[in-house]
Formats: structure tokens, sequence, C-alpha cells
């Protein structure tokens, strides 16, 4: 693999990753994140780095875009057009509702009412027409639609599942009035039944793909003008990447790309480093993200709740996300309760302490005035803009915070670290304990800007038994971008019972969706070195709701495809239920362009001698102690010290709390464990 740089923009920081293996080079850097366009920063952050465009042979990117426009609010302009009767289908949704208790709340769809038609239209779930499309209809909703100025239309026809023609021939009627409407299609997202929530997919997509393809555009142009003249490779949410030029049509893939990068670099080093079970906790500056990775592959999500009542059936790596990061705002709610985040002071202003202009004490503000960031040692990177430090601002923000409810600038500090670890720890909880997982089982990978500094707290609540800290925990999004494969994934509803089925016909689907995935990887492009392809089917015993998801191959007999599922029922519920028979809902494959390995640290000799702090200051652990400092690149293989201590590197710092012991692996990762007196 030639040299590789990957980027991941969050939302105070825009993180670099630079390898080129050839050469035995390495750079990280992290520069600001520029909110009113993302793509600054990712140039800002190359030209820092001062790498020659020409050397590259890749370059990945991890992007918030498409995830910041649905929370803002900040999509195109869209109509709906769907079957007579379904006008409503966003606002109906299924029997939920947005709180726990009681029956207000809100919702705000994507589309309006207003915005939303109906033609008639009628397909069974076989396929076959009721009710063709009447073309003057098109037509005449087509004027209506210029009328409303709208940027993008969304056709969600109630089984184009199973027959894509209405839709398709909407389409065209409609681009035949005005070409410069982008036209969504529900069956071109998404080939599967379950109305809601493929109509919802559909929308998602045609909200964000008018503000996606101009954000690839002006980064296609500027990346020109800096001399990359490939594609770039942008990371979607199932953990793969797909080529720039594609991303406008891929828009509702991109939701959550950065997180999922990180889960992917995250497996790639537990997996070297002797972990086949470890939950990911990914602490940035406005978000903390933790998913759960077991034998190097993430748990996926079929369907992911972005806000209430907007659901993504996409395959997703189930990251589930918090607004606790950094630049979470503590604050007193109306009550007099101490609330830390989701509000955030994100790149701009960011925390009181960076010296833009915030006012509101963070996290970031919280952990310096108790001695765990470095005032001397600013965040940042190899030649990075560097982020000078203003501790006494910090101090005086967090004091009068504490004033507020008879705290003292201490005790204040701990008790916003002490809320946000909860809120952190909580979420941990619900993907572990909650889904029938022990912890205790598993190592924790800490990354992000923050998530070192927290990981410790975090085991000690949370009752893991290691934490497992990368080199480059504060770049390891980036890194994730670096590494991945190019991805595509296909599905097809058919919701047929195994014994009526025809099985020739099933194995053409899947071998016509493997050669669609060959195209489509052909067509892109991307580098890569070899292609894997891997097929699923969704399998319910007959009259059942939630599907399975079987590995199968294309080639199986009904016989072969009855033990897998049977085989897969019995290993998650421990039993059977008999002769009911089993239904095919589902069918799907995964296409892989499986890129250059990438090149694990190097296994080093481990060292029988002790680290030496580089100096010692005040830290506050419940009260004021001195601990040592170390520099993480003095830190050797074999090494092993005590807590309290703090660790400093250019993208991170690693706090290891009193009765914890630190040992650094042959690969060079922080492994810290609770000692046998403090567990």
């Amino acid at each position: 693999m030639g040299a590789v740089v990957g980027i991941d923009v969050g939302g105070t920081f825009t993180d670099l990753y630079y390898t080129d293996p050839e050469h035995g080079i390495e750079t990280i850097l992290k520069v600001p994140s520029t909110p009113d366009d993302p793509s600054r920063g990712l140039l800002d952050s190359l030209r820092v780095a001062k790498i020659d465009p020409s050397t590259l042979e890749a370059l990945l990117h991890g992007t918030t875009i498409a995830t910041n426009a649905i929370i803002e609010r900040k999509g195109a302009r869209c109509a709906l057009v769907t079957t007579r009767g379904f006008r409503d289908i966003l606002e109906l949704g299924r029997r939920d509702r947005p709180n726990m208790y009681g029956l207000t709340g809100v919702q705000q769809p994507l589309i309006p009412r207003d915005r939303r038609w109906e033609v008639r239209e009628r397909v069974d779930h076989r396929g076959n027409v009721l009710v063709p499309i009447d073309d003057a209809e098109v037509r005449a909703l087509g004027a209506v639609l210029m009328e409303q100025n709208v940027d993008a239309v969304v056709i969600a026809f109630i089984h184009a599942y199973a027959h894509t023609a209405h839709e398709d021939r909407v389409r065209d009627l409609l681009a035949a009035i005005n070409p410069a409407w982008e036209i969504v299609t529900s069956a071109s997202v998404i080939r599967e039944y379950y109305e809601f929530e493929r109509t919802s997919t559909a929308v998602v997509q045609g909200y964000l793909q008018p503000l996606v393809s101009r954000y690839a555009r002006n980064l296609h142009s500027k990346l020109r003008e800096w001399g990359f003249q490939r594609d770039v490779l942008i990371m979607q949410s199932n953990g793969g990447v797909a080529p720039l030029t594609e991303l406008g049509k891929r828009s509702a893939y991109i939701v959550r790309s950065g997180p999922a990068a990180g889960v992917i670099a995250a497996g790639e080093v537990a997996r070297h480093a002797g972990f086949n079970k470890i939950i990911t906790a990914d602490m940035g500056g406005t978000s903390f993200d933790v998913a759960v990775v077991i034998n190097s592959e993430p748990r996926i999500a079929e369907n992911t709740l972005l806000e209430f009542r907007v659901p993504l059936r996409l395959p997703m790596i189930d990251v589930h996300t918090i607004g606790a990061g950094g630049g979470s705002i503590a604050s007193l709610d109306r009550g007099g309760i101490l609330q830390v985040g989701p509000r955030s002071a994100g790149a701009m202003p960011g925390p009181v302490c960076y010296r833009r202009g915030g006012t509101e004490p963070t996290v970031t503000d919280a952990n310096l005035v108790l001695g765990r960031i470095d005032i001397d040692s600013p965040i940042g990177g190899s030649g990075a803009t560097k982020v000078n430090l203003d501790v006494d601002s910090a101090r005086k923000a967090v004091t009068a915070l504490g004033a507020k409810f008879g705290l003292s600038m201490e005790e204040t500090a701990e008790a916003i670290l002490a809320v946000v670890n909860q809120r952190m720890a909580g979420r941990m909880r619900l993907i572990s304990i909650e889904q029938g997982l022990d912890p205790r089982e598993f190592a924790m990978v800490a990354f992000g800007g923050a998530g070192p500094m927290h990981g410790a707290a975090l085991i000690r609540e949370v009752g893991i038994k290691t934490e497992l800290v990368p080199a480059y925990p504060g770049v390891l999004c980036a890194m994730g971008c670096a590494i991945a494969d190019i991805r595509y994934d296909l599905s097809q509803t058919i919701e047929q019972r195994l014994d009526r089925t025809d099985i020739g016909a099933l194995q053409a689907m899947l071998k016509q969706q493997r050669a669609d995935g060959e195209e489509q990887l052909k067509k892109s492009e991307a580098p890569h070195d070899a292609v894997r392809a891997s097929h699923f089917a969704d399998m319910v015993y007959q009259g059942q709701i939630h599907a399975l998801r079987v590995p199968i191959e294309a080639d199986w007999n009904a016989d072969r495809l009855t033990r897998a599922f049977i085989d897969t029922y019995r290993r998650d519920f421990g039993n059977t239920l008999g002769d009911i028979p089993v239904v095919v809902v589902n069918v799907r494959t995964t296409v892989l362009g499986v890129r250059g390995a990438h090149a694990a640290k190097a296994q080093s000799a481990l060292t029988h001698d002790q680290p030496k702090p580089f100096k010692r200051r005040p830290v506050h652990f419940g009260g004021w102690t001195d601990a040592a400092i170390y520099r993480r690149t003095d830190l050797l293989p074999g090494m092993q010290f005590e807590g309290p201590a703090i660790v400093e590197q250019d993208d991170a710092t690693t706090v290891v709390e009193p009765g914890m012991t630190t040992c650094v692996d042959a690969a060079g990762n922080l492994l810290v464990t609770l000692t046998e007196k403090a567990a």
C-alpha cells in the first residue's frame, strides 16, 4: 500500500492520519474544524501536514455534513410523491411516542405536509399492477412542484420493492419537466418492504442529496487546485468507503460516517492486541460514541432512528451517540440540577480556555482546572496550529458556576466530570448489559481527543477490566478512514416460504446482486487489491415479525438454508419452533473491494526498564495529589507504572487514576487495569 491519508472532520477538530509504509513515515495532527465550510478545515490539515499530493495513493475522508444537516434541519427543500392514501405516512410511523411518559412531544418531519402529494397507482406485494400510472396526473403535479420551488423530489410507492416501474415512470416524467431537480426513488435507495422505513430512508436521501452533491463538487474542485487528481473515498456508515463522485447518490449512507471509521480502526487495533471483545468509547469535542465489536466484526444495525420517527433503514455500524464531549457545556437547569451537555461549545467559540469567546464552562475547562491537562502542552500535532489554553479564565468560569450551588472550584469541576462520566457509562451499559452482554468479558478501547482522559473513570464505573489506549487515540477515526475497504450493500424483499420458493430464482437473485455490486465497484475505479462478496438471508418462522440475519452461500438449496436458519435460531434462543414453516424475508449481498492490508504497528521486544516521568504536578483526584507526568514517546513496550499518572501526547491525554496500573504492550498500546485492591 502506498502513501495514504485519512481525514475525519469532527465538531471541534479536523483530524489527519498520514502513513507511508514504504518509507516508514506516520504523521498525525489536529486543526480546528471550520463549520461554515468543512472542506476548508480538511484542506488546512493537508497544508499544515505539508503532504505532497502527487505521492498519495488514496485520500479517505469521514464527514459530519449529513449528520449536521439532519440535526440542524439544513437540508434541501423537498417534495414527496406517494401512493394515494399514504400522504401522512411520515407522521403515522409506528406505534411509538417521543417520550417514555405522557403523550406530549414534537415531531418535525423532514418534508412538511404541504409538500407531500398523492397520485393514483397501485401494485400488490407480488408486483402485479392493479392501478397504472396516469401520466397526465403526474405532469399536472409537476407544474405544482415547480410553483413550490422544490430542490428535490422523493418518490415512494407502497410496493415499489416488488415492481419499480411506477416509480421509474414518475421519475422520468418529472425529470422531463425540470431536469434540475434531484429525484430519488425509494426502490433505488432500498428495495425492501416496511413502507414507513423505506419512505423515511428515501426522504433522508432526497433531503441530503442536493447539499451533499454541492459539498462533493466543492471539495473535488479544491482538491484539484491543491494538486490531488484522484477520486476521494468517503467513509460510509456501514464501515466501508465509496468514491466522492458517487456521494450525491449515496448521501444517506454517510450519516455518522466519522464514528463508523473509529469503530473500524478500534477493532483492528484490538485484534492485533489480542482482544476479541471490545466496547469502543470515542469521546470528541461534541459527542460520545459507543459500539460493540466481537471478533473484529462491529454490530450492524439495519434500522437506525436518527430522530423521533426519522428511521434510516440502511446497514450501519450500530453506534450509540450522546451529546457528551470535551466541549459539552455545564449549566444548571430550571430545577437547579447540574447538567452537562448536550449543548456544546463546538469549534467556535469552544471551551472558555480556548480564548475564542466561550463564556460557559465545559468538560475541557473542568479537566484543565483539575490539572489533568497541561497548560503548557496545548492540543495539536506535528506542525499543527496550536491551541493555547487560558487556565485563569477557565477557573473563573468554573468558580462562577459553583457559586450558584455553594461548591468550590475543585468540587464543581469534579461534579462536572462525575455527571458526564455517568451519562457515558449509562450509554455503555445500554449496549452491553441491556443487550445481554457482560462488560466484564470486554476490553474498552478509549479514543477521540477526550476518550483516554475519561477512560479510567468509565472502566471503574462499568466494571470493565481493561482500557486499551491506541498509539494515536486522538486521530483514530482518521486512521479508520485510511484502512477501510470499499463497500456496497444490496438487498431485496421476497417474503416467501422456503418450501414454496423457487430456489433457482433465489440463487439467481443473489448472483445478480453480487454482479451488480461488482459492477458498482468497477465503475467506482477505486483502488483495491481483491473482491470479496458475502450473502445473507433475513429469515423467520412463519408468523414472526423480527427476522434473523443468517450468513448463506449463493448456491445453497432449500434444505441447507433451512438448517442454517434453525442452527442460528437455536444458538440465539436455545430452542426451535419445530415444524413451523421458515420464511425468507430479504436476501442481501455485501461486496467489498479489499484494499491493501494496513500494516499493524510492529511488535517490539519488551523492556524491563521502568519509565521515568519527565515531570510531576498536582492533579486533583478527590483532593490534590502529586502525579507523575509521562511523555507517550518515552513509554516503551514492557514498561509499567502505577496511578495517579498522566500520559501526554500531541493528540490526546491519558489519565490513570489512583489504584490503577498501566503497562505498554508490544505494539505500543497502553493497557490500563484496576489493581486488585482497587477492584
